[in-house]
């Protein structure tokens, strides 16, 4: 056996899993990249995978393989940069165990995330929020469940995986109502419910008769929702919303918008950029950032307050309270 094999199972073995305890969401994204960088060496070199070795995957391979992530599957810059952070991972590990491929380690090691243009951050406005929280069909079941469902995740700001993993013991609804939530890297955070949310949600769990353990936004059949059906819903609650709002026609809505719509009602409530981190459970403050630049109102406060050009330079003198008076008439 070569040293890839057993660098690689004790990397999520002993590295991921024992050392770092990172989350499943985190064990199957690595997983996906190595299943995908395994098959296209195979394909390079004639391989199979047990029998490829670290100077197989040399820095060369793995840029083609950045190239085939692009080109051939599709992936934006950001999917490729991922992938590129679990490599970077891996070899960072293995550096210290087979020193014997240092040279071919560190030229992998080296090769750069590749820069990308930020899209600028959609959300919805007020009118928006209304028609696609009036959608949903509160004459049925699936109806009531997805009003609840639409409303919590643009109040509370959730990541489709929070939303969907949410249990009927996550909700709290006496004095102080909120939502415990277990994000990224397992941090918990509580995201208070505002009297709106908390009237439905009572409904709903009434409605819902659930175990504590049980989920609060399930299927029909009681089956955990996926992140690509809550996808679905949310389209087709949007396309029913056209009729409402026809801003809709041109706007794509995806469960991260909601997220989105979350963070920048409280930057239109004036609430500081680290509170709507703590809010969305960001690691860094600079996850926030781009609400900042999003904020079109504070944009036009500042130009407000700006001299417009042509105004002669000079110190501001208030004017003569009598003559302000007057002319006040």
């Amino acid at each position: 056996m070569t040293a890839l094999a057993p660098t690689l199972e004790a990397f999520f073995t002993q590295r991921l899993i024992g050392q770092r305890h990172v989350s499943p969401c985190t064990i199957t994204a690595y997983r996906n990249t190595f299943r995908l960088l395994l098959v296209f060496a195979q394909q390079r070199t004639g391989k199979p995978p047990c029998q490829l070795d670290i100077a197989d995957l040399d820095a060369e391979l793995i840029g083609a393989f950045l190239t085939h992530l692009e080109l051939e599957r599709g992936n934006s810059v950001r999917t490729r940069n991922a992938r590129l952070a679990a490599i970077h991972s891996l070899y960072r590990y293995a550096s210290l165990r087979h020193p014997e491929h240092a040279h071919t380690i560190a030229r992998v090691i080296e090769i750069p995330p590749k820069r990308y243009e930020r899209a600028t951050v959609s959300y919805l406005n007020r009118d928006e929020i209304e028609a696609l929280l009036a959608a949903p069909n509160r004459a049925t079941w699936l109806g009531r469940r997805d009003r609840a469902l639409l409303l919590t995740a643009i109040q509370a700001g959730l990541r489709v995986s929070e939303l969907v993993g949410l249990r009927c013991q996550h909700v709290t609804l006496t004095m102080g109502a909120h939502l415990r939530v277990t994000g990224k890297g397992r941090k918990q955070r509580c995201t208070p419910l505002t009297d709106e949310t908390k009237a439905v949600l009572q409904v709903w769990l009434t409605e819902r008769q659930g175990a504590p353990e049980d989920l609060l936004f399930p299927t029909r059949r009681g089956a955990p929702l996926s992140p690509d059906a809550v996808a679905w819903l949310l389209t087709k609650h949007a396309k029913t919303a056209i009729t409402q709002c026809p801003s809709f026609i041109t706007k794509r809505v995806t469960p991260h918008t909601l997220r989105h719509t979350s963070a920048m009602l409280l930057r239109a409530a004036g609430v500081d950029l680290s509170t709507i981190a703590l809010w969305l459970g960001h690691e860094s403050i600079e996850s926030t950032q781009i609400y900042l630049h999003a904020d079109l109102a504070l944009k036009e406060r500042a130009i407000a307050r700006t001299t417009p050009i042509g105004t002669p330079p000079g110190r501001y003198r208030p004017p003569d309270t009598l003559m302000a008076f007057l002319d006040g008439l």
